[in-house]
């Protein structure tokens, strides 16, 4: 039973991880129409959060059904969901607001969408590997 959840946990993360890749077209594909950046963008938010909230949610579920301890590995996760998630929100708070009208307003948040995205994968890329090497007893979190 652990390990099912513990499996629909990762793929989860596989999907957040496409998910994050094919977000960064967003900025690409709305490069002439700032209102509907906008409107990606918000959408984009939406189903990120969904996605995130899911792999929280199994991870959390696999630890209680599989009475783990909160280790420094869980620790560590909880943490990076926060700042992804804290990220997000402010991301989407900024494009909201901004005058998305102006040509220059619109290009700095296109790059800055861009980067941000670059970020979130980076910081589950490391979550990943971390414990893809914790798991084959190499690193102990």
């Amino acid at each position: 039973m652990v390990e099912e959840m513990i499996a629909s946990h990762r793929w989860l993360i596989y999907i957040f991880l496409g998910f994050l890749v094919g977000g960064m077209l967003i900025p690409m594909m709305t490069s002439k129409n700032p209102l509907g950046f906008r409107k990606a963008s918000f959408i984009y938010t939406m189903i990120f959060q969904a996605i995130a909230t899911m792999v929280a949610f199994t991870g959390l579920i696999a630890m209680v059904t599989g009475e783990m301890s909160l280790s420094l590995a869980m620790i560590l996760m909880i943490v990076i969901w926060a700042v992804l998630m804290y990220i997000e929100i402010r991301k989407y708070l900024l494009i909201k607001t901004a005058h998305l009208q102006e040509e220059k307003t619109h290009q700095l948040l296109k790059g800055a969408f861009f980067k941000i995205s670059l970020l979130q994968m980076l910081l589950v890329v490391i979550m990943m590997v971390l414990m893809t090497l914790k798991a084959k007893g190499i690193v102990a979190l």
